[in-house]
């Protein structure tokens, strides 16, 4: 049986695709147990982190919406944040069944700790792209990130 003949973009998709295989792993997103700045915690855990730190009391649901994942998948992540002595998770005030997430001082010092490794994580990564490419690299980060949403 023949091959079906490739669509001229074929070979961009498949190199867009390979690229992207390429950059999860560089950056280390394939790791479950480990940030892509090498602190051993989940991705999951340091973006919820960092969530809760930029909203104070954000809700469990707000969070859901933030990091685009299941319920049931944030509520774990609280549970470790938890556990791990960096967040508190309180009753609201006025509606007892939402539940709002505090960083505790811990969880600060943590958020703190990871936010200055991803920094100076992708400032290296940023500044190794040559100075005349920088706004292109960005500009089309931009229109991938459109195209996931």
């Amino acid at each position: 049986m023949a091959r079906p003949k490739a669509e001229p973009g074929d070979d961009a998709a498949a190199a867009f695709q390979e690229n992207m295989l390429h950059l999860v792993r560089s950056l280390g997103l394939h790791k479950p147990d480990e940030t892509p700045c090498g602190h051993p915690i989940s991705v999951g855990e340091a973006h919820a982190l960092l969530e809760i730190a930029r909203e104070p009391g954000i809700s469990q649901n707000g969070l859901v919406g933030r990091l685009r994942l299941e319920k049931s998948t944030v509520s774990r992540l609280a549970t470790m944040l938890e556990t791990r002595g960096w967040v508190r998770r309180l009753r609201d005030q006025v509606d007892g069944r939402v539940v709002r997430l505090h960083l505790t001082q811990r969880g600060i010092k943590a958020n703190s700790e990871i936010a200055a490794s991803r920094r100076a994580k992708f400032e290296r990564i940023f500044t190794a792209v040559p100075a005349a490419h920088r706004r292109s690299v960005a500009d089309a980060l931009s229109l991938l990130l459109e195209a996931t949403r």
